[in-house]
């Protein structure tokens, strides 16, 4: 019976597995980086995205840190013509809006 298990323990040479089980760390760190961080990154980019492919004439707009109104789009809808005050319309580029106020209401 003794000379079974010491056949069956290891010799010095072998390795058991301990490779593959030397990995399992690195890959749930990576696991555990892409479900906290890489993932939500994606969600929040593909809602903005979403939000300034929404953009309308009309809706009232938030851009680097000045209020306005969307009057108009040029360049191939790369940049927007805000209005911010009765006589005053700035050109932005479409990124650098942040956050839509309040959107256009649609007429029916």
């Amino acid at each position: 019976m003794t000379a079974y298990v010491l056949l069956m323990t290891s010799q010095p040479g072998q390795s058991g597995g301990g490779s593959l089980l030397g990995f399992l760390p690195f890959v749930l760190i990576i696991l555990v980086m892409y479900f906290l961080m890489i993932r939500p990154q994606m969600k929040r980019q593909k809602e903005r995205q979403k939000m300034l492919d929404a953009l309308k004439k009309g809706d009232e707009v938030l851009v680097a840190g000045i209020y306005g109104k969307i009057m108009g789009f040029t360049d191939e809808d790369k940049t927007v013509l805000v209005k911010v005050d009765e006589n005053t319309k700035v050109k932005v580029d479409r990124a650098s809006i942040s956050v839509v106020v309040k959107a256009a209401k649609e007429k029916e």
